[in-house]
């Protein structure tokens, strides 16, 4: 009895699920699971090694990874304690007498500018330090510093999970980041609405602010800037330089441009620092399985397109008059509840 494609694909994404419950890293599930559909869709094992040679030899994969890599180096040079100094003064200087209103929002939302394994740990003392007084509940403080920390996930494109589905999408990076900052704005607002103006009157401070900018801001924003511009800018002109590479390949690069010398002028600026030891964050477990993580999405990828049941599904729900959309918004919406982290959608 022939299985239909769409259950195919659901069976093997259950599996990769529960493989992962069960404490296997997601990304060597993913893994698995590439492997397996592949087999199921009867591609055999010489066809199912080639698709992986064809995977793991994709320019997007490897590239993919240096990003994040690099990016994972800029989120230790954002966290650092005299960066956090900066964005508190800035913070309080634009607040003025709610300047700690501000603070408590900003800090954990600067430090997401650039995600990093267990970020949400670098921010949280910044939070409690901002509020200053032991009155203020533990949940209080971890449910705003978790808020504003992810504030820009949907859109922001140093975030893995957008530099992954930019990856997959034909969308420019600008036009991804138009569609989804809405969501940021609506985010942003009902954490101000239900976890900060009820407080607002006991977070004013009647310390007077800063008179000047803290030094320092302008080489806080400098890495963020030229990443930017990178992926803003370089995407047209390597279209037209390198016609032949994908769109993939286009914004990727651009953004590993743009992170080289971000990650370049943070280098320079901390030459003298002995005690600062640049790239060590990528060597650590989480970081690791980040990186592995993302490798094993393209490779699924890769592997569901090679096995041929993505257009047999598409046949079948079409058929079967289930509404498409509907199954678009259930399966990531699934994935993300049971795995936990943004690239498990994905």
């Amino acid at each position: 009895m022939q299985v239909p494609a769409i259950f195919q694909i659901l069976i093997v994404f259950a599996g990769i699920l529960v493989l992962h419950r069960m404490g296997m890293m997601l990304g060597l599930s993913l893994f698995v699971g590439a492997l397996a559909i592949d087999l199921w869709a009867g591609r055999g094992v010489s066809g199912t090694l080639a698709d992986l040679g064809v995977a793991l030899s994709r320019p997007d994969l490897w590239l993919l990874v240096a990003v994040i890599a690099l990016i994972l180096e800029l989120g230790r040079f954002m966290a650092s304690e005299h960066n956090a100094a900066i964005v508190t003064a800035t913070a309080r200087r634009l607040g003025g007498r709610h300047g700690r209103a501000v603070s408590v929002m900003t800090l954990p939302a600067v430090i997401g500018l650039v995600p990093m394994p267990g970020g949400a740990l670098f921010s949280a003392p910044l939070v409690a330090q901002a509020v200053r007084e032991d009155t203020w509940s533990s949940e209080w403080k971890s449910a705003v510093n978790y808020w504003f920390r992810h504030v820009w996930e949907y859109w922001w494109p140093l975030y893995p999970v957008v530099i992954l589905t930019l990856s997959i999408f034909t969308l420019e990076i600008w036009q991804f980041m138009a569609a989804m900052l809405p969501f940021s704005l609506a985010t942003v607002l009902s954490g101000y609405l239900f976890l900060v103006r009820p407080h607002l009157d006991t977070l004013a401070e009647d310390l007077p602010p800063p008179a000047a900018p803290p030094p320092g801001a302008a080489m806080l924003a400098l890495p963020l800037v030229l990443m930017i511009g990178a992926a803003l800018l370089l995407p047209p002109a390597f279209e037209a330089a390198f016609p032949g590479w994908e769109s993939s390949v286009r914004k990727l690069v651009a953004m590993l441009v743009g992170m080289v010398g971000a990650v370049g002028v943070i280098l320079w600026h901390e030459r003298e620092d002995p005690e600062i030891r640049p790239f060590q964050e990528i060597l650590q477990k989480k970081s690791v399985n980040i990186l592995v993580t993302l490798a094993a999405v393209l490779v699924f990828q890769t592997l569901l397109d090679c096995s041929g049941l993505i257009p047999l599904a598409a046949e079948e729900l079409v058929s079967s008059g289930i509404p498409l959309v509907l199954v678009v918004a259930i399966l990531p919406f699934v994935a993300g509840l049971v795995t936990g982290i943004a690239i498990g959608y994905a």
